[in-house]
C-alpha cells in the first residue's frame, strides 16, 4: 500500500498572507486561523492512521501548523492592540495623527 503525503502549501500560504494582513489591524488572524484549522485537523487525520502517511510530510505539515499558530498570534495581539487603541485614542484621533504623518511624508 502507497503511503499518502500530505501538502502544507495551502497551509504556508494562508499563514504568509495572514502575516501580510497584519498590517490591516492584525485582520490576518482570519487568515492564519483557517490555516491553523486546516493544519490541525490534518496532523488528527493523521493520529488516526500513522502508518497510512509518509514521516516527512507528517513533519512538514507539523511544521507549517507551529508557522501558523505564530502568525496567528501575532496577528491576535495587533487585532487586540488596534482595538485598544481605538477605544482609549478614538478613531477620530487616529485619523487625525495618520493624516498629520503623511503631510509630514510628503513633505521631506
Amino acid at each position: 500500500m502507497e503511503k499518502q503525503s500530505l501538502n502544507p502549501t495551502l497551509v504556508y500560504v494562508l499563514a504568509i498572507l495572514g502575516l501580510l494582513c497584519c498590517c490591516f489591524g492584525g485582520l490576518g488572524f482570519i487568515l492564519a486561523g483557517i490555516a491553523f484549522f486546516i493544519a490541525h485537523n490534518k496532523l488528527k487525520q493523521v493520529e488516526d492512521n500513522p502508518e497510512d502517511y509518509e514521516h516527512s510530510s507528517v513533519k512538514a505539515m507539523n511544521t507549517a501548523k507551529i508557522v501558523a499558530m505564530s502568525i496567528l498570534i501575532i496577528n491576535l495581539l495587533y487585532f487586540g492592540m488596534t482595538i485598544y487603541r481605538i477605544t482609549t485614542v478614538g478613531w477620530d484621533e487616529i485619523i487625525l495623527q495618520s493624516e498629520t504623518l503623511m503631510e509630514e511624508w510628503e513633505n521631506q
